[in-house]
């Protein structure tokens, strides 16, 4: 439950390799880390592109082989650069539009279990945060964290009234580090955004405010405890799925205090086995409790990997860390739905215009490019049924066409199809013949129908009457649409190419005749030269000059044929 704690792996590094792994820090001594980590990456990047860089020459595979290396050493090295780095990595392992693949995979894997801070710095923290000694808040309080992650470790406890709890304690200084980190990387996103070649269609200040915004909302622990209360009330009803209850005398922006619930993690096949717990409809329930979040709630846990679910000795789900949480809008759906209108009818303008609205998708110029990319998407994906489709492989293929693309995913959606490949790789690990959109199939009629019409006529009826709205829209719009237009064409915005064949020929014919008179100038001078050196005695010199002579004559001769060729076309 603490910050991805539970899904570490490999082996952790000791507490000497982290030097950010204190409650002070230096300012100066963060900038050069983070510089020289921006500059090594810069000159990387630049040497990818040299094929002298490259043993024995360059070529698909070596390229390949140095991306995977590259990508490797970037999570290595974030995760020495502490806390900040750790998480805007993961966030950056959604962004599949826009970076690479190896990168996103590499950056999926980042794990963040460091070494837990000491018992003295947890008592510190809660006296100063909660205004009484550990002794005077509870009847006991397991000095050895359960786990220890970078933003926070998490101890087990009891209150003096009999409950078992567990708390949540920030680690020193956290708060300090992201301001002096993300101060440093202001700069590094002007730099970025101000560049010539990377800047160029890339909001990149909008990518680091969201990743501000995302971050120290997960550091305040009181948003952390409003998020698992009303994830709570939102599953309220539902004896299925159990939330841990906050207890909020205990509870401050640097302390959470929740109810202890054990469970069983529900990648821990085995137990669940040898506890009588039926997989495949552990795997059903996860899936619906993702659907009824996001569709009938709009507020879902953004992070539901396995270490954040587990089971009870009853059969039921529980949730853990509400740290990082998305929202959907009432309007947000509805404009889904025209998206999912636009895909069932593989209609590319309706869902490029609808993928617009949602700003998924940034409006240029020329969006020809795009929506032939949206098509191609449309006529691949939809020659299945929609059941028979996979949420990994749909998210794959959407993020590759996205790349490089004027797609910029927000973050809601990236953490939607994220949390629907996980649930998915969580499913088919409890059941191999589970099918997450066979799941959401009724989920996603009930949008589509907006939830009002239980008949295929009511939902005609429906459709048509908006067909009718939006035709209307546009007849209104029309005439500004016509204005636009024109005081772009007066701004000269609006560039006009024509094209005339009978111009194109006339053109095609002037070049013709210049090169042959270029042509019929060397085969005189060669002719010349020929004639000068044979009578001069030079047999063999004018030979060759007779050669090439003969040679321009030739290439003369073919183009004076593909002249009168022109001539002949209608």
């Amino acid at each position: 439950m603490a910050d991805r704690a539970h899904k570490s792996m490999g082996k952790p590094h000791s507490a000497k390799a982290y030097r950010w792994s204190r409650e002070n820090y230096s300012r100066r001594g963060r900038f050069i880390d983070i510089w020289a980590f921006v500059l090594k990456l810069l000159g990387a990047r630049w040497l990818y592109k040299k094929s002298w860089s490259y043993q024995g020459g360059i070529s698909d595979e070596k390229k390949a082989a140095r991306r995977s290396t590259l990508a490797v050493w970037i999570r290595e090295t974030l995760l020495d650069l502490g806390p900040t780095f750790i998480k805007i990595g993961q966030l950056f392992s959604t962004r599949a539009d826009l970076f690479a693949p190896e990168f996103v995979e590499e950056l999926s894997k980042l794990q963040d279990r460091v070494p837990a801070f000491s018992y003295e710095q947890v008592e510190s923290i809660i006296e100063q945060d909660l205004g009484k000694s550990i002794e005077e808040l509870f009847r006991s309080f397991d000095p050895i964290p359960l786990a220890a992650a970078s933003l926070g470790q998490v101890h087990r406890a009891q209150l003096h009234s009999g409950e078992e709890v567990v708390v949540k304690i920030q680690r020193p200084g956290l708060r300090k580090l992201f301001e002096i980190d993300l101060q440093i990387l202001k700069g590094i996103t002007r730099y970025f955004q101000n560049h010539p070649e990377w800047g160029k269609g890339r909001d990149w200040l909008g990518i680091y405010d969201e990743c501000c915004k995302i971050l120290w909302e997960e550091i305040d622990y009181l948003n952390e405890g409003r998020n698992a209360d009303t994830f709570r009330r939102n599953f309220r009803g539902m004896d299925w799925v159990k939330v841990p209850r906050v207890y909020w005398r205990y509870t401050s922006p640097r302390v959470l205090t929740l109810e202890y619930a054990p469970g069983i993690k529900i990648s821990h096949y085995e137990a669940l086995e040898a506890a009588g717990l039926d997989r495949k409809e552990l795997a059903q329930m996860g899936a619906r409790a993702y659907l009824h979040q996001l569709l009938d709630n709009g507020f879902f846990h953004a992070d539901p990997h396995p270490g954040n679910l587990a089971v009870s000795p009853d059969g039921s789900l529980i949730f853990y860390d509400f740290g990082m949480m998305g929202q959907v809008q009432a309007i947000t759906r509805e404009k889904l739905l025209d998206t999912f209108f636009g895909i069932s009818q593989k209609d590319a303008d309706r869902v490029v215009e609808s993928l617009i609205a949602l700003g998924a998708l940034a409006p240029t110029d020329d969006m020809g490019p795009v929506r032939r990319s949206v098509q191609f998407m449309l006529d691949n994906f939809m020659d299945k049924p929609f059941e028979d489709q996979s949420v990994s492989a749909i998210s794959d293929d959407l993020y590759e066409i996205a790349y490089d693309q004027p797609f910029r995913f927000p973050a809601t959606f990236t953490f939607v199809m994220r949390a629907f490949s996980t649930l998915e790789g969580v499913g088919k690990g409890l059941d191999p013949e589970f099918n997450f959109m066979e799941v959401a199939k009724p989920f996603a009629m009930q949008l589509m129908t907006n939830g009002n019409s239980s008949s295929e006529a009511g939902s005609l009826l429906n459709e048509l009457s908006r067909q009718a709205v939006q035709v209307g829209n546009t007849a209104f719009g029309l005439p500004r649409r016509i204005e636009d237009t024109l005081d772009k064409l007066e701004r000269g915005d609006i560039r006009v190419r024509v094209r005339s064949t009978e111009t194109d020929r006339v053109l095609r014919r002037i070049s013709g005749v210049n090169m042959g008179t270029n042509y019929t100038l060397l085969t005189s001078a060669f002719t010349v030269s020929a004639t000068i050196l044979f009578v001069n005695g030079y047999p063999w010199l004018a030979l060759a000059m007779a050669v090439a002579a003969l040679a321009v004559a030739i290439v003369l001769i073919r183009l004076l044929v593909k002249l009168d060729r022109y001539e002949r076309m209608p």
